[in-house]
Order: structure tokens, then C-alpha cells, then sequence
């Protein structure tokens, strides 16, 4: 195979002004969606086209994912609920973590279409309160499962491609990588176990933060490291580091697989500081794609509740 020689550039420049997360592709329509939380914006980018549409909503809102029926599910607040991008009417369908602060943060739907997001906890002045996040599932009746209370900052989500395998990222404190098995038919998770340290003490970037995750066909997770400007192939066998692929800005939040041949990597990003620091990186908030990786990925799901 040929060296990879990856080629970063900006698709919307400056599109989230604070915080661009959860990436979603529908291969469909050739189409990419992504959320600015703290903007309330779900925004949508047709790759063929090149139309972009930006839709305000009334709360912070992560991820955004199709409907096969039609339509969005988003996290909204600390509830999930269905968007009409067109309208932006957002209907209601579950509570999560009621009498709390929480919000939903990033999520994504497994091979049965079932969408698994978790919720953080934003503690004024000190980012977030340890242990109160909780990752769930959105089930297809549209209950809703609780897999795994205690977690500080829900993150980043990927299955392997025989769907026993479900790797999580907790961002905060340690900003640890974990799998558990995975029982597809079933909806469940068991025997957590740490892949990798890759944040706190331990940080495989100094001072940067394990953030949004996929996977690619070879089984190699990428992962985009905040406050890091990067992000990196790793292999969940051994830990070890296999790629690392750096962006003109440091808040690099998260990442997804497009384009016609699912060989383009989609990043997010972000512009959490001050204007004196915005000089200095101009393209923060920007969206942005890497080409030439030597990797592809796979079709993202819909929901199919």
C-alpha cells in the first residue's frame, strides 16, 4: 500500500462560531450533518450540491442523526427528540436524567438502528461534574435503555465491523478508550475493559482531550483530540498510535466518514476562547476535510424507530 499522504482542507469556514460536533454522514444524499451545541444550530452540507442550511433551534442540541421513516432524531437539552429540519419544529420523545443540568452530548445508531448517545453534566466555571453523565440508548419502540451511569463526559462511539465489539470514549477525568462486548440483537453491553489511557496524566497529546471517534474498514479508530489540533489512527489491539494528522486550529472535535467512496474525513471544530486567541487561528469553527488517509470507512445507520 502507498504512503498515505493526507491533504487538510476547509469545507465552511467558520460555520460553528462556539462548539461543531457530531458528524453524521447520509451516503444516500451525499449529504453531511453536524450540530453547533451551544449555537443550537443542526446544520446540514450537500456535498454535490454544495447547499448548506442552518437551522436555530431552542436549546443546545447533539447529535443529529436521519429517521429511515423521515425526518431527524436529535438530543435537544437533555431530551431526545425528532426535528423537521425544514420547519424546525422539534417534537419531544423521551426525558433524560430529569432535575438536572444534563444534556445530551455525542451519539450514534448501531446496526439496528437503535441511537446510542449519553448525556454530560456542565458545571459552571469547572467544565464538568464528575460522574454525573449517563450513556443510553434510544431503543426502535423509542424507550429508552440506561447502559452506564457514572460517566463525566460521554464522547466518542464505534462498533466493529461483526458488531460484538462497542468502543466508548469518557473524555474527562482520564479520558479513557474502553470496549465492552456487544450483544447486537440484544442492545447490550458487558465486561468493560480500558483499551487506553489517552487523556489526564496520561495525555498521548500534552494537555489535549479524546474527544469524537469512528472506525475504519480495517478495524484502525480515529479519534479527534481537543485542544490538540490533531487527529489520530489507533489501533485497538495494541493501543499503539498509527497515524497522526494535524489541522490549522487546536479544537478539534470530531470526525466522520464521506464522500462517494467513504475516503474523505469530515472534522468539526471549535472556537472555545477569546478573540486575542481567534487571531491566532482564523479558522477556528471551521469545517474541515482530509483526503489521501489510505483508509475508508463504512456507511453510517439511521435510526429506525
Amino acid at each position: 500500500m502507498a504512503t498515505p499522504s493526507p491533504k487538510v482542507e476547509v469545507v465552511l469556514k467558520n460555520v460553528c462560531p462556539q462548539l461543531g460536533e457530531a458528524p453524521h454522514w447520509d451516503d444516500a444524499s451525499q449529504t453531511l450533518f453536524f450540530v453547533d451545541i451551544p449555537g443550537c444550530q443542526a446544520q446540514r452540507y450537500n456535498t454535490t450540491t454544495g447547499q448548506h442550511d442552518v437551522k436555530q433551534l431552542d436549546d443546545q442540541v447533539s447529535p443529529i442523526v436521519p429517521r429511515r421513516a423521515g425526518g431527524y432524531i436529535i438530543g435537544l437539552g437533555r431530551r431526545f427528540a425528532e426535528l423537521d429540519f425544514e420547519t424546525g419544529k422539534t417534537t419531544v420523545i423521551q426525558e433524560l436524567d430529569p432535575g438536572t443540568p444534563n444534556r445530551v452530548n455525542d451519539g450514534k445508531c448501531d446496526a439496528k438502528g437503535r441511537l446510542w448517545a449519553g448525556t454530560v453534566s456542565p458545571a459552571p466555571g469547572k467544565g464538568f461534574t464528575e460522574g454525573a453523565g449517563t450513556l443510553y440508548s434510544l431503543e426502535v419502540d423509542r424507550t429508552v435503555k440506561k447502559h452506564l451511569p457514572g460517566l463525566t463526559v460521554s464522547n466518542g462511539l464505534a462498533w466493529s465491523e461483526d458488531n460484538r465489539t462497542f468502543f466508548f470514549i469518557d473524555s474527562r477525568p482520564a479520558g479513557n478508550l474502553y470496549a465492552f462486548d456487544f450483544d447486537l440483537e440484544a442492545g447490550t453491553i458487558d465486561r468493560q475493559r480500558v483499551v487506553k489511557q489517552l487523556g489526564g496524566d496520561k495525555a498521548v497529546i500534552p494537555g489535549a482531550v479524546p474527544d469524537g471517534m469512528t472506525i475504519d474498514t480495517e478495524g484502525k479508530l480515529w479519534i479527534a483530540f481537543f485542544n490538540g489540533g490533531a487527529v489520530m489512527r489507533l489501533d485497538p489491539e495494541t493501543g499503539k498510535t498509527l497515524q497522526k494528522v494535524e489541522l490549522p486550529v487546536t479544537q478539534t472535535t470530531s470526525l466522520s466518514w464521506g464522500g462517494k467512496n467513504l475516503d474523505e474525513l469530515y472534522v468539526t471544530t471549535a472556537r472555545r476562547f477569546d478573540d486575542e486567541e481567534f487571531q491566532k487561528q482564523p479558522l477556528a469553527g471551521s469545517l474541515f476535510k482530509i483526503t489521501g488517509l489510505g483508509a475508508s470507512g463504512t456507511p453510517a445507520y439511521m435510526y429506525e424507530g
